[in-house]
């Protein structure tokens, strides 16, 4: 079997074709790389959070059965030129740099990696958490600038601690799931809504509706995929059903959020603090009213980034190739209607 190894700085060479070679030690490999993530994934003909060039692509791709990618553009124009190509395996969580209906259309199956990055995502989205109600980050900066402030053992000033608080958890699938596994073993009350769950508990765990959710918690995370029904779901009127003085974690898509309402949440002194890895816009505009707001600690849009993450990435995508390979459909199929060639 002929593979195309479209690697990244993310998704290495080295990362790539080790799973593979695992799965497949027999294949035939060839290689094409892109510089991502410097500079950043776009728009790229008719899919998105794309990088890399559609004719280099199609050049790669001739004679070459199956790719196995992050974030090269398999587009319309590029799956119509590699008549060779019976199958794209995208090693992140959703294949949004496949045009998926070209793909069926021309009898190649797409294959995806769900689940790569959760445990990183939870890790990170804790780790916003603590930032938060301590302000690591803002107290860091004093230090930094030579500040040494005396009163933050002011009663009024201190943080809150984690385990003596109830968190609020906003999806439950493989991210918000290890999240409340992890706010119960700091000893949290731990609430969640998702709304494929029935309410009730599971001894550690409780679901309950987002009203009292949001009225209960004083942490609230949120780990829901992006929907029309969700979109703005955190806005002034659920910021102004959570507790006063409450913390809210965003690692999750930042349409899920009104940041202007947060904006106004804070500067009212309702919302305490807040912590984003998802913005509106990404980078945010130096002028941007959230860089104006205190007690926001923020990053950069890399929760998911860590080299296990990388590496659980490319196993995936190997086992479902290796599927393929043996005369199966993968199991993270994208396109289950395609008939393969």
């Amino acid at each position: 079997m002929k593979i195309l190894i479209a690697s990244d700085g993310f998704l290495t060479d080295d990362v790539l074709t080790t799973a593979i070679q695992n799965e497949l030690p027999d294949a035939e490999l060839s290689r094409i790389a892109s510089t991502w993530p410097t500079p950043a994934f776009g728009d790229v003909g008719d899919v998105r959070e794309a990088l890399g060039d559609e004719d280099a692509l199609i050049e790669a791709l001739q004679g070459n059965e199956v790719v196995i990618s992050h974030t090269f553009p398999f587009t319309e124009k590029v799956i119509a030129a590699s008549p060779d190509l019976k199958l794209i395996t995208i090693c992140r969580g959703g294949p949004v740099n496949v045009n998926i209906d070209a793909a069926t259309k021309h009898g190649v199956m797409v294959s995806y990696a769900p689940g790569r990055n959760a445990r990183a995502t939870a890790e990170h989205s804790v780790a916003m958490l603590l930032a938060a109600a301590r302000q690591i980050a803002q107290r860091h900066m004093e230090v930094v600038n030579g500040e040494w402030a005396t009163d933050y053992y002011l009663f009024e000033k201190t943080g809150q601690e984690v385990g003596a608080s109830t968190v609020g958890v906003i999806g439950y699938g493989a991210i918000g799931a290890r999240v409340a596994a992890i706010m119960s073993a700091f000893g949290a009350r731990v609430l969640v809504f998702d709304p494929f769950k029935e309410p009730g508990s599971d001894g550690t765990i409780e679901f309950v509706g987002l009203d009292q959710l949001l009225a209960e918690s004083d942490f609230v995370t949120l780990h829901a995929r992006v929907t029309d029904e969700n979109r703005h779901m955190i806005n002034a009127d659920s910021l102004a059903k959570m507790k006063k003085g409450s913390i809210l974690v965003n690692c999750a898509r930042g349409p899920l959020v009104d940041y202007d309402a947060v904006c106004d949440s804070i500067d009212s002194g309702h919302l305490h603090a807040a912590a984003f890895d998802c913005l509106p816009e990404e980078p945010l505009p130096a002028d941007h009213r959230l860089l104006r707001t205190p007690r926001i600690t923020f990053t950069p849009h890399l929760a998911g980034a860590s080299q296990e993450a990388s590496r659980v990435a490319a196993r995936i995508g190997s086992a479902d190739i290796a599927a393929y390979a043996r005369g199966e459909l993968p199991t993270h199929l994208a396109n289950p209607d395609v008939k393969r060639k």
